[in-house]
């Protein structure tokens, strides 16, 4: 195994905000997906041939034919009045669908500024009578691109008819999303003088601007004056203070939140199950976690992407291979397969052991979608470093190299982790200070492939009885609440018990950080006092 070459060391690791009140029949948005599967070879029949340019008539078509796409086609500098002209010139009334269309399509791509012309052109023009919910675009846009003071005085100049409940929530709501609290809460107070009534989402925001350590407290009184203004419980109120919770890896009051649901006869959705199926993966506690994923499978809803990934990601923790290879041909059956989906099985396959698995889905991903990102090498390094497989992990470094993508911490960290199981620590550490001085978010800090990858090395170092080290790494899973688990105590007792070191404070420290001592615990602590001095 030592006799491995490393070429690093040589020269060288969705609350999606929306308008409310959002609606229109299914038949108004014309969404055309183009597929390209397989390279025409020159053996086709010229009736194929014939069928694959009348397919491609009828896209172009379908594409004419909406006003959406004209809108985001547009040349930069081009006014919107460009595309409403063109399409009233094919024939083509403007409907109000249309119109909403195009924008909640702009919003998803981040074109604000050419949403906002768009709305601005409908007030001025009027294709059709503008209501409320054409001025509540027109404000959400105008707050986001000019500013608060400026939606205030669109505000004031909005027909009084349409200053109902609608507008009053998005002016709330605009405020909220630059960060006034403030003066969204006095808008609340004249919401309630007025009589009008305040939108689930706004609690939402609220809820979620106060999600920091810092503002925590604030929730229950948040919660309390929802239920004074009498506004219901939506269960996607109740998914944000879920995910709260997952964040902190507090089982605890995971459970009370959902308890509280359960109280409260709020049906919850696959969203919800996958919240609680997840956090019950990370900690452990897989027979909870499986009677969760039933649930997700019970509540799902057609062919959700995001819940099939998860999905994926949990029966990889159950270690289901035939549930695992099924989700995956779900997958296959969507009409557009993403890079992430690739990445989440491969890592899947990878947790369960089956390499080839993991390997056939790397090599299809290098085909079809090309490697272009850094997590796409990251899926399969952590395939390998997870059973020490160095040989096959240094040709995938090399790739790194030879593509262009710059490796990150997380990469380093797989490759430490892959060290460390292959029995080269001081490899491991060279490794670990190559990825020292890259920058290194919070949210990565905190995220679950880093949480783990370091706990799997904590787990090798501690059967050392390395406690020094152990300690080290303990104190980023302690800062990212990580520890409340109690089976991440349990291994660093047992470096102190390799190590034959008794700390006195063991258990209480344990209770302090969040977690609950037990029988794995105290056979521990039991072993750990016959080194007393």
């Amino acid at each position: 195994m030592r006799a491995v070459a490393l070429p690093w060391g040589r020269s060288v690791f969705k609350a999606t905000r929306r308008t409310l009140g959002v609606s229109y029949p299914l038949g108004q948005l014309p969404l055309h997906l183009k597929f390209c599967t397989h390279t025409p070879n020159n053996c086709r029949s010229q009736e194929k041939l014939k069928l694959n340019k009348e397919e491609e008539e009828e896209e172009e078509e379908g594409d004419r034919k909406c006003l959406s796409l004209k809108i985001e086609r547009l040349p930069r500098k081009e006014s919107v009045g460009t595309a409403f002209r063109s399409w009233m010139g094919e024939g083509f009334p403007i409907h109000r669908g249309d119109v909403f269309h195009a924008i909640n399509r702009l919003r998803k791509l981040k074109l604000n500024k050419r949403a906002l012309e768009v709305m601005e052109w409908i007030v001025r023009e009027k294709p059709y009578r503008p209501k409320e919910l054409d001025y509540s675009y027109l404000l959400e846009f105008t707050t986001k691109l000019h500013g608060i003071s400026q939606g205030e005085k669109l505000f004031s100049h909005i027909p009084l008819e349409f200053q109902n409940d609608l507008l009053y929530n998005n002016l709330v709501m605009s405020c909220l999303d630059k960060g006034a609290i403030r003066l969204s809460l006095a808008y609340m107070r004249k919401m309630r003088e007025l009589n009008h009534s305040i939108s689930y989402l706004v609690f939402n925001r609220l809820i979620i601007l106060h999600s920091s350590p810092g503002r925590r407290k604030m929730i229950p009184k948040i919660l309390a004056q929802m239920k004074a203004d009498k506004v219901i419980r939506h269960v996607s109120t109740c998914n944000i203070l879920l995910k709260i919770e997952a964040n902190e890896h507090n089982i605890d009051g995971l459970i009370k939140v959902f308890g509280d649901m359960k109280r409260l006869t709020v049906e919850a959705n696959e969203i919800t199950y996958c919240i609680l199926a997840t956090s019950h993966a990370v900690a452990r506690l897989y027979t909870a976690c499986e009677a969760f994923v039933e649930s997700i499978e019970k509540s799902l809803t057609g062919n959700n992407w995001s819940t099939l990934d998860i999905l994926i990601i949990l029966y990889g923790y159950l270690g289901k291979e035939k549930e695992l290879e099924t989700t995956w041909l779900r997958v296959l059956e969507l009409p557009l397969i993403r890079t992430k989906s690739f990445i989440v099985a491969i890592e899947a396959f990878g947790r369960i052991g089956c390499f080839r698995r993991a390997e056939e889905l790397w090599e299809e991903m290098k085909l079809k979608k090309g490697l272009k990102l850094i997590e796409q090498f990251n899926s399969i390094l952590s395939v390998y470093c997870k059973y020490g497989i160095m040989n096959k992990a240094c040709k995938v470094f090399k790739e790194v190299e030879k593509s262009g993508c710059k490796p990150n911490a997380i990469t380093y960290r797989h490759l430490a982790l892959g060290c460390f199981k292959a029995g080269l620590t001081e490899e491991g550490f060279k490794t670990l200070e190559r990825g020292i001085n890259l920058t290194i978010s919070t949210k990565l800090r905190k995220s679950t492939p880093w949480l783990e990858t370091t706990f799997s090395m904590i787990e090798i170092l501690a059967e050392k009885g390395e406690v020094e080290n152990t300690e080290k790494f303990f104190e980023e899973l302690r800062k990212a609440k990580y520890t409340r688990h109690t089976f991440v105590y349990n291994t660093l007792i047992k470096a102190y018990v390799k190590a034959k070191i008794y700390d006195p404070n063991f258990l209480r420290r344990m209770i302090l950080g969040g977690a609950k001592p037990d029988a794995e615990t105290y056979s521990l602590v039991k072993l750990a006092e016959q080194f007393k001095v």
